[in-house]
């Protein structure tokens, strides 16, 4: 398998899935437990008994992936991964000095307002590409010109 045909693979199956959401999940949940290891100046607060501090963000972790691999239950799954990010707020390190906190916010606002059933994007080279065949048509058309693919007139 060539790279171009596993770039293309993956990027459909990226195109079926809210990986966005699921991807800012797991990368707010792992700066999360990063911010945890800081030393102690850096740590303004521990959290509770410690066990919740590394409980959310894993959790978040575990949101993140199951909403990338499990896309249909991708509604309980970001309700669930808001709860947490809200919930390291006072846990850990104030949601990750923010950070990790926002991340995780967004990435569940984003798997939550994912539709499975969208056309998918073109690329901005194809609309220009179709915007310029439009406008080139249209001036042929003013000019008096057939267009190319008419046939003899009746």
């Amino acid at each position: 398998m060539t790279f171009t045909q596993w770039r293309d693979g993956f990027r459909k199956w990226r195109g079926q899935r809210p990986f966005a959401g699921g991807l800012l999940l797991v990368l707010g949940g792992g700066e999360i437990l990063v911010t945890m290891k800081a030393p102690l100046p850096v740590i303004l607060h521990v959290g509770m008994q410690g066990l919740a501090g590394y409980l959310l963000p894993t959790l978040m972790m575990l949101c993140g992936l199951l909403i990338i691999f499990n896309p249909a239950q991708r509604l309980f799954y970001s309700i669930i991964a808001i709860l947490l990010s809200l919930g390291t707020w006072l846990t850990s390190n104030i949601g990750g000095f923010v950070i990790g906190l926002t991340m995780g916010v967004v990435g569940s606002s984003i798997a939550f307002g994912w539709l499975p059933d969208q056309e998918p994007r073109k690329s901005r080279r194809k609309r220009r590409k179709e915007a310029r065949a439009t406008e080139r048509k249209a001036d042929a058309v003013l000019q008096g010109g057939s267009l190319p693919e008419a046939g003899e007139p009746a």
